[in-house]
């Protein structure tokens, strides 16, 4: 047990969660849908919460279904969505009116959401079957019956009411435009008209607003939504690179069309786009894949490979995971599978049984200052992330503006961080020798060259990260 006061707790759940498969898996993704709040974010843990939020109808272009259904399938804990949009989308709209001779507008209904979905909607007004002193608004989708509002008639208000007080309504919203005559005009198939997705008029100034208003929040891998353009592309290596200097660790995972993939220069397509990102913190997915007899690109596949890494535990590596697809679009040779290795290409392989990961690499393919070729490995940046992460979080919730700087506080601070490394390293994580926390002797002892202002602590921590098994050598001796 620690001798000296401190908050252990925080650092040690930090540390049993880290270690936990899917600890880390939230993905986030921008995407473009028929239906479902715009410019808004939208958590999806499950295949239902896609279609009851945006739907499964991907005409027009629409991702959200597949993209997030194959985020899910690699592994990510949940989704954060973010539906996109461009100028043109429009809710649909109906309007409906009294029963007088000279018939006035006296209700507006709107779809709840822009989008196409809204054009399939329609209205039945009718007499209540049971109660003659009501009447009965029906809302269709086709020939599905979504809905039926019952209200009592003799006012537009009680209609409107009716639909926008209904806590299970979630498909439109009811305007009053006049009274009229107060009675509504019964009739079928009252149309909604004048829906628009916005997917045709998407720029990439949308997905550069994404990236926006993503900084606000909490998630640790990004992928688009099967984008393989090249400016939006660099705008989101650019922001990787910016936001990480700041303090939010993201990982990004990209890749290119179908054409990048299948074309006959692929592979130096794929090993020139790493060479372009060079990033530690970008993955450059190589290859697409099939899955129930439907190809996608690698761009696509890059939202399967940010759920793989995010639902890893942290002393795994997505190196020969395996995968739920069927086969590769283009399956590279040996000496192309060697040339994607040694230029930050995460491929995806099928070894005559199966389809696997190649190697967890990024596309880090020219060292930085202060980096060895672990950085190259997506493992070591997602411990190095968690550690960061943590300690960081964990002092601001605990220590920050709550314990004095003094002697005693500090060593209760560095106490409460090496029970955390202590987790890590008997979890596996980082090597069970050569670990330590310290305070900088740049600040503190007797060598100190630099005076810490009072409310300022100046730590260092050491660690010998672990590694799987990746090149196994054996030596056949013939007697």
């Amino acid at each position: 047990m620690p001798v000296l006061p401190g908050m252990y707790m925080n650092f040690q759940a930090a540390a049993i969660a880290a270690v936990q498969p899917g600890a880390r898996g939230i993905v986030a993704m921008p995407v473009k849908a028929n239906w479902g709040p715009v410019n808004q974010f939208v958590e999806i843990t499950g295949l239902s919460a896609i279609d009851e939020t945006y739907t499964s109808n991907e005409s027009f272009g629409a991702t959200a279904y597949s993209s997030l259904r194959i985020a899910l399938l690699g592994g990510a804990k949940k989704v954060l969505a973010y539906r996109i949009a461009g100028t043109d989308a429009a809710k649909a709209a109906c309007q409906l009116q009294d029963s007088d001779g000279t018939p006035v507008n006296i209700i507006k209904l709107e779809a709840k959401y822009a989008g196409d979905r809204g054009n399939h909607f329609k209205v039945t007004v009718q007499a209540n079957p049971v109660d003659s002193s009501k009447k009965d608004i029906r809302l269709l989708e086709d020939t599905t019956l979504l809905k039926t509002f019952t209200f009592t008639a003799g006012t537009v208000q009680a209609a409107v009411d009716a639909i926008n007080l209904d806590p299970a309504n979630k498909w439109i919203v009811a305007t009053k435009l006049a009274e009229g005559n107060g009675q509504l005009n019964d009739g079928s198939g009252f149309p909604f008209v004048g829906g628009n997705s916005g997917i045709g008029s998407v720029v990439a100034g949308d997905y550069t607003a994404a990236l926006s208003a993503f900084e606000t929040q909490e998630f640790n891998l990004f992928a688009l939504d099967g984008v393989s353009d090249p400016a939006i592309r660099t705008s989101v290596v650019s922001w990787i690179d910016r936001v990480r200097s700041e303090g939010k660790t993201i990982i990004a995972v990209l890749g290119g069309s179908s054409t990048d993939d299948t074309s006959a220069s692929a592979v130096s397509t794929a090993t020139a786009r790493s060479a372009a990102f060079n990033h530690e913190a970008v993955v450059n997915v190589g290859t697409g894949a099939v899955l129930d007899s439907v190809s996608f690109s690698s761009a696509q596949i890059s939202g399967y490979v940010a759920g793989l890494i995010a639902g890893q535990k942290l002393s795994e590596s997505a190196t020969y995971a395996p995968t739920p697809f069927s086969d590769v679009t283009r399956r590279w040779t040996r000496s192309e599978q060697e040339q994607a290795a040694a230029g930050g290409v995460f491929l995806l392989v099928h070894d005559g049984k199966k389809v696997k990961a190649l190697r967890g690499i990024n596309s880090l393919t020219s060292l930085k200052q202060g980096q060895n070729n672990s950085w190259k490995k997506i493992r070591t940046l997602r411990v190095i992330d968690a550690i960061q992460t943590d300690l960081m979080a964990s002092a601001e919730n605990s220590y920050i503006g709550k314990v004095n700087n003094t002697a005693e506080g500090r060593l209760a601070l560095i106490g409460a961080a090496k029970q955390y490394m202590q987790s890590l390293a008997q979890s596996g994580v980082i090597e069970a020798e050569g670990w330590d926390v310290y305070l900088n002797p740049q600040y503190y002892g007797p060598n100190a060259v630099f005076t810490p202002e009072p409310d300022q602590v100046y730590l260092n921590w050491e660690a010998r990260l672990t590694d799987v098994m990746e090149q196994i050598f054996g030596t056949f001796i013939v007697h």
